[in-house]
């Protein structure tokens, strides 16, 4: 492990029992608390550095406090914007930032893009008659605009710091206001996310130790036979896979620690944005109701089995940096400028890859995702045609699912070399010495689920299918 893993581990660590304390605290105590911590983590992890996130949050207070009608669209091309000042410091005579600053940077851009568009919900419930003046409030909706004070609190609070998850604005409250937090279940939960970390851990150390990455840069790598270099990328990719499984989870810990982002059960939470149903408070129900069971969905950022076992390409990615992802598909891919499915997936992957850096190997990569799900849409279709009959909602563990697990996973791990080789020169000398694989496997089942006879169309179609991120098209 490097310094910085060391580090960052540390911090997620910390944050597991001083979540249990801000849990007893009451609303300001996890307001300012929290902030003074997450701004003491930040100072000393990014020391001067630590002025690019105030900054971000200063120019975001300023456009919702002119312009909360168009602040979503202003603060996101202001946080990107600034994105790209912060990585081409160096190109004005300004130091480098820490790897550290990176990633408060990067979770800062999601936490004021998202703070922008609940602000301007508030006008759209406000047109909509929909304001608290009705019985039933907008679910999700926050209750005013936060001025700089609450801005800054909700921008350097602790949780989700570095690592994510990523949460709302809405989130953060309803944390602030939990009436009662100890009746919230930390414990139980907490221990059946954490079970496999130390597994995770383990895995992750012994296959790193016997797989580097480094050797792939190597001549002695390029004289190894072609089977050797396939094979290579899929304990690359199991490495990455099992150091995220450990930051994540145990971020998510450090969240359950201090009850944030519980949910009763019946309001069917999803990662990243909350609760999709309303739910009563625990005191507003029938008197003598049992209390009612929370889940911490909200702040689910990982399923590592749905990860490893899922069937297709874009359900992988919903099992991976779950909070995240709908963050892409609530702010991006809905409103991207396309109607194609893959050109939406494709723009969304473009601003992905731009929001974790400028490296060459990140958008050769993401934009790999879109001819991947162009390909496996076409022979599902094709398929499907040739069978005259709609595709079973969860796929079947038959032969046909197995391999196309085993296909899913073997793209993963080909887009996986670009996203840690980085370089354009070391990522295109990999996939050159594997013979550009994907790709040109991903083209042939392309054109061959375009060839494969279709069965006439139905007379009653079902619901569209979902975006690749979650999101319907």
């Amino acid at each position: 492990m490097t310094p910085e893993e060391w580090t960052y581990l540390t911090v997620l660590l910390f944050s597991i029992p001083i979540g249990f304390v801000f849990k007893r605290g009451g609303h300001r105590v996890k307001q300012f608390g929290g902030a003074a911590v997450g701004l003491l983590l930040t100072l000393i992890t990014c020391n001067i550095h630590t002025l690019h996130s105030l900054v971000t949050i200063l120019g975001t207070w300023v456009i919702l406090s002119l312009s909360p009608r168009s602040c979503h669209y202003l603060t996101l091309g202001w946080t990107f914007s600034y994105l790209l000042f912060f990585r081409m410091v160096t190109f004005v005579g300004l130091p480098a930032p820490t790897p550290f600053t990176n990633a408060v940077q990067l979770l800062l851009t999601l936490k004021m893009v998202s703070l922008a568009n609940e602000v301007q919900e508030i006008g759209q419930a406000k047109k909509q008659d929909v304001t608290s003046f009705t019985k039933v409030p907008a679910l999700g909706l926050i209750p005013s605009v936060p001025g700089l004070g609450p801005t800054l609190c909700y921008g350097y609070c602790y949780v989700g710091l570095m690592t994510g998850p990523f949460y709302r604005y809405r989130t953060y409250l309803d944390w602030l206001q939990q009436p009662d937090s100890q009746a919230i279940p930390s414990w139980r939960p907490l221990l059946a996310r954490a079970r496999l970390v130390p597994v995770y851990g383990l895995l992750f150390l012994g296959a790193a130790r016997l797989f580097p990455l480094d050797y792939v840069r190597t001549e002695a790598f390029d004289a190894r036979g072609l089977p050797f270099r396939l094979f290579y990328m899929v304990p690359i990719f199991f490495v990455f896979r099992m150091r995220f499984y450990v930051a994540w989870l145990c971020a998510e810990c450090g969240c359950i620690a201090a009850a944030f982002g519980a949910y009763p059960t019946a309001a069917r939470s999803r990662p990243g944005g909350g609760p999709t149903a309303h739910c009563p408070r625990a005191e507003e129900g029938a008197p003598g109701a049992a209390p009612p069971e929370y889940d911490y969905e909200t702040i689910k950022n990982i399923d590592p089995y749905g990860t490893d076992f899922c069937v297709r390409v874009r359900d992988g990615m919903r099992y991976w940096n779950m909070t995240v992802q709908w963050w892409l598909a609530q702010y991006i891919y809905k409103n991207a400028p396309f109607r194609s499915y893959v050109m939406r997936s494709g723009w969304t992957m473009l601003i992905s890859a731009y929001w974790h850096g400028l490296h060459p190997g990140y958008y050769l990569s993401f934009l790999t995702i879109p001819l991947c799900l162009a390909a496996e849409g076409a022979l599902e279709a094709g398929l499907r045609g040739r069978r005259g009959a709609a595709p079973e909602p969860e796929p079947d563990r038959s032969g046909g699912a197995w391999l196309h697990w085993f296909l899913k996973m073997r793209a993963y791990d080909y887009m996986c070399m670009g996203f840690v080789l980085r370089e354009l020169g070391p990522t295109l000398r990999y996939w050159w010495a594997v013979y550009f694989c994907v790709h040109l496997g991903a083209l042939g089942l392309l054109l061959l689920g375009r060839a494969l006879p279709r069965s006439a169309p139905r007379a009653a179609e079902g619901p569209r299918r979902a975006g690749p991120l979650g999101g319907g098209e």
